[in-house]
């Protein structure tokens, strides 16, 4: 029984960022923050939580500042330069650029860092999700420009680089598996 009471108590704890962040999109709605709105904000977030539920995101439990801050100057950079490029592209004479869509294989099976991992590279101009394999950790990728392996190479590796830059803020991190492992040796 104290077995049961320890998860239920673990969930919790990993439903309160999701509760404040309900509650505060609510008072955001509704345009004011009073006790009327928090208290409604708080029993429509309850009632949302129960109906629609998520398996809970867990986190490592820290946040280190300064990947963050080297994660966000390099996406300030990439979304600075990738949008100079694509302007480019656009008003360039000539053909349209090649396209391609690509898989890459993320290393962490958490979904946060899947998930952040897609929203960098979708609001990076040039590149969008165009799917995802969740249970294989795989983001499916429509990226503009790619006349050859190269382009895709650097882009499968820019997208490992920023799985790694969110890694290192978040320290979520499966650990490899067998194939992964022997290709890494070799």
């Amino acid at each position: 029984m104290s077995e049961l009471r320890r998860l239920e108590r673990a969930v919790r704890v990993h439903e309160w960022p999701l509760m404040i962040g309900l509650v505060a999109l609510w008072a955001l709605m509704w345009g004011e923050l009073s006790p009327l709105s928090i208290v409604s904000g708080v029993i429509v977030a309850i009632v949302v939580m129960r109906v629609f539920y998520l398996p809970p995101v867990e986190l490592a439990g820290r946040i280190h500042v300064l990947h963050g801050l080297h994660y966000l100057v390099y996406f300030l950079w990439h979304v600075a330069k990738a949008s100079w490029q694509v302007a480019w592209l656009a008003v360039r004479p000539g053909p349209t650029p090649p396209v391609a869509i690509i898989g890459v294989r993320l290393h962490t099976k958490s979904d946060f860092i899947l998930t952040t991992v897609g929203l960098t590279i979708s609001l990076i101009p040039g590149s969008f999700v165009a799917d995802v394999d969740r249970y294989e950790s795989v983001l499916y990728l429509h990226v503009l420009n790619t006349p050859s392996q190269r382009e895709i190479t650097a882009m499968r590796r820019e997208v490992l680089r920023i799985e790694r830059l969110l890694v290192r803020t978040f320290g979520t991190l499966r650990p490899a598996n067998e194939t992964e492992h022997e290709g890494s040796q070799g």
